[in-house]
């Protein structure tokens, strides 16, 4: 089974850079979008279908042309879930839950705090929210797969400038400890790429200032952490850093698994 997860800041803009051209090679059985920036009636064009796949959309209502996530996938889910009960989370388009059998995937935007205080407070009620659902999740009994954007990098070796950003969105201490306390070692989340690469040193964000991703001046912050019960599934991983679809780059993980 491969999954790819892909932030794509603009579902129409990743097109155009030749995403889909791209993403139709791959043999992916599922494909998790992040900020679409967009409606779904606007994404009705075969350019944005690849052949084989159906597609599934989690809008945005609160403002239109942000955030957004969408689900493709070769099968057709047994369910789909679109909101987990807090209004504010839901309604901007964040998640999205595909049910096949005892395995979910999920593509998940988690908040950013980087524009402001009113963000960043924002972004801890979601953590603070999120805690529980997490923890239901992995005590569920189903195999899990959480894709996106977590805006959270874990330690050092997922950020090139680690002390100058330390009170940066993304890197604050508060946060890190957040995700880290739901990878613990045995009992938590796996987080896909650490398994594979204990000591990896690749990004998957890079801000479009100056040459930031010529430079690998980045942040890893795209994940997909699956249930403790996948560790021994996972085959391979990789992240797609040219070309350039969009300022995240795509995040792509084998699974021994029977989709």
């Amino acid at each position: 089974m491969r999954i790819v997860s892909f932030n794509a800041n603009g579902i129409r803009s990743a097109t155009e850079k030749g995403f889909f051209r791209w993403f139709a090679r791959q043999k992916a059985d599922v494909l998790c979008l992040q900020e679409t920036k967009a409606q779904e009636h606007q994404l009705t064009g075969k350019q944005f279908l690849p052949k084989g796949y159906r597609a599934y959309f989690r809008d945005a209502s609160t403002k239109k042309g942000y955030s957004g996530v969408a689900i493709y996938a070769k099968r057709e889910p047994d369910e789909l879930r679109t909101a987990l009960g807090w209004e504010a989370f839901d309604e901007e388009g964040r998640y999205l839950e595909a049910r096949f059998g005892n395995l979910s995937v999920v593509s998940f935007y988690i908040p950013s705090g980087s524009s402001g205080e009113l963000r960043q407070g924002f972004k801890f009620e979601a953590m603070k929210f999120l805690e529980p659902i997490l923890q239901q999740w992995l005590r569920s009994g189903r195999d899990y797969v959480l894709c996106g954007d977590w805006n959270i990098v874990r330690s050092r070796l997922d950020i090139r400038n680690w002390t100058s950003n330390q009170k940066n969105s993304g890197c604050l201490p508060a946060e890190r400890d957040w995700l880290n306390g739901h990878c613990r070692e045995g009992t938590g989340w796996i987080d896909t790429y650490r398994a594979l690469h204990a000591e990896g040193q690749d990004y998957t964000w890079w801000s479009n200032r100056g040459a930031a991703r010529e430079n690998d001046v980045g942040w890893r912050i795209d994940y997909q952490f699956a249930t403790p019960g996948l560790h021994d599934r996972l085959r391979a991983c990789s992240i797609l850093r040219t070309p350039r679809f969009s300022d995240h780059a795509p995040y792509t993980v084998d699974y021994d698994y029977d989709f």
